[in-house]
């Protein structure tokens, strides 16, 4: 099976999940099949490529922190299992993917049970840690694992353990993995250490996120939590603790997400003053039941998060790949041109100079002493013209190629988007003019697909919106109405 009808059978298995778990979203398969067409036209996908395989059809809830910050005291804690091992020290190097299980067992399968199926948002993830570490990909073992649960609360949503951010020195492989699951990720829960308040510390940790959350403008999915605050009890300085890691956070460029705290009535050690703790009990009931509600709503957002996905990726091809590759075009048809110049214009005035000092000019005639014979055969006269024209049609493709690939390697081959530099190769294969300013694969037509992805999406929005909201209030009045009259016959 060749890759591409590799892809497309993912497709049609994803349509038939979604059919049994969220019909809602099935038409929204073929929304991504269109722009999947358009994109591959371009060059920013090959065709074994698909967008609706770089997003999680799942609602998932990553948790990410530090060792010793409570992850999975609050993944226990939550599904009311002894699923995770706790501890101060490093207790689990691996990705730990948590799902259902409806046979009422708990069990662990190795990382290949995520890496094989489409399914799940690790499908082939092997081949991208391959790419950042030679000879990890192979391993997959160690980086992954999923443990089913029968936990109600595990229905229709996975959800994710990290291991410490300053594990194996934050390999290459990890960090990929890492930045894997927060970009596909509807709920990001961020946990660190209260009873270690300084910022600065965890300032590689901060940076990683921060960059992350601003390069997808996706800040309001991240949850901080401040673990074990109750340390803080006695010396009563809580709002100055989260007061300093929100100013590191806004130090950083990130000003977006809600700052939360938790401590476990079982570890903590009350303190004298009552007020004091039960103000810090009731800050923390609170905030976990907001914490829940956020958990709660994943299976909400994540419809709106998979039609937003689609609209922002047709915006990106229109808004972003396009006129970058308009402007990639540019640049190497100036430097080809500006180049042939120089190249080609030496070269005929290098020959002008060594035939002047040959004699080979009498006056402004061109008379070498082979002229002659050359004249005198046809075939020599079409030599004396294709051979040098040829050299010089030869050294401008030459010429091409090598800005072509100069532009190319200094042009992204993993936006968001697609392969930008593949993109832009595409328009410069030879028989592609440098005076082609539009992009291979791009014309009004596209731009009328384009268009109709979006309207098409719109509808869908709306047709979303509807089930949630009523702003007019006139169905419902009219449902209320009937019932009412219903009541009185």
């Amino acid at each position: 099976m060749t890759p591409a009808k590799r892809t497309e059978q993912r497709l049609r298995r994803l349509q038939e999940h979604l059919k049994r778990e969220n019909p809602v979203l099935v038409e929204s398969v073929n929304q991504y099949r269109e722009l999947d067409a358009i994109a591959q036209k371009i060059g920013l996908l090959r065709e074994s490529e698909s967008y609706a395989t770089q997003i999680s059809w799942w609602p998932m809830i990553s948790i990410l922190g530090t060792f010793s910050a409570g992850k999975s005291s609050f993944i226990n804690y939550y599904l009311d299992t002894t699923l995770q091992r706790t501890g101060n020290q490093a207790v689990d190097d691996r990705f730990t993917v948590i799902t259902y299980s409806p046979d009422g067992q708990i069990r662990t399968l190795p990382g290949l049970a995520l890496d094989s199926d489409p399914r799940f948002p690790f499908y082939q993830i092997s081949e991208e840690i391959e790419q950042v570490s030679s000879g990890e990909g192979a391993k997959i073992d160690n980086y992954l694992q999923m443990k089913v649960v029968p936990s109600e609360k595990l229905k229709g949503r996975i959800l994710i353990d990290s291991p410490g951010f300053d594990a194996d020195e934050q390999r290459k492989a990890t960090l990929r993995i890492t930045d894997h699951i927060i970009e596909l990720s509807d709920l990001v829960l961020v946990f660190f250490d209260a009873r270690h308040p300084e910022p600065g510390a965890m300032q590689d940790t901060l940076e990683h996120l921060v960059r992350g959350a601003l390069r997808r403008n996706d800040s309001s999915k991240f949850l901080f939590i401040l673990n074990q605050i109750d340390t803080s009890a006695r010396e009563d300085n809580l709002e100055d603790i989260v007061s300093s890691w929100q100013k590191a956070l806004v130090q950083h460029g990130l000003s977006a997400g809600s700052f939360y705290i938790l401590f476990n009535d079982k570890l903590a050690q009350p303190v004298e003053d009552q007020q004091v703790w039960a103000r810090y009990v009731a800050k923390r009931d609170a905030d976990y039941a907001r914490i829940l509600g956020r958990i709660e709503g994943v299976n909400q957002d994540r419809v709106y998060r998979i039609v937003g996905a689609l609209e922002g990726m047709a915006n990106q091809i229109e808004q972003q790949a396009v006129p970058r590759i308009r402007e990639a075009l540019f640049k190497w048809r100036r430097h080809v041109l500006i180049t042939d110049g120089i190249v080609i214009g030496g070269i005929i005035v290098g020959l002008l100079v060594l035939s002047l000092q040959s004699g080979y000019w009498d006056g402004l005639s061109f008379r070498p002493p082979w002229f002659a014979d050359v004249q005198s055969s046809m075939v020599g006269t079409l030599a004396a013209i294709l051979l040098p024209l040829g050299a010089l049609i030869g050294l401008h493709y030459f010429i091409r190629a090598k800005w072509a690939q100069r532009i190319a390697s200094k042009l992204s081959s993993t936006e968001s988007y697609g392969d930008l530099s593949n993109a832009f190769l595409k328009n410069t294969r030879f028989w592609h003019s440098i005076f082609h300013s539009t992009p291979i694969g791009w014309s009004g037509r596209v731009q009328n697909r384009l268009d109709n992805i979006r309207y098409n999406i719109d509808r869908f929005v709306q047709h979303l919106n509807d089930r949630f909201a009523n702003p007019t209030g006139k169905q419902a009045a009219e449902t209320n109405a009937k019932t009412a009259n219903s009541a009185k016959k």
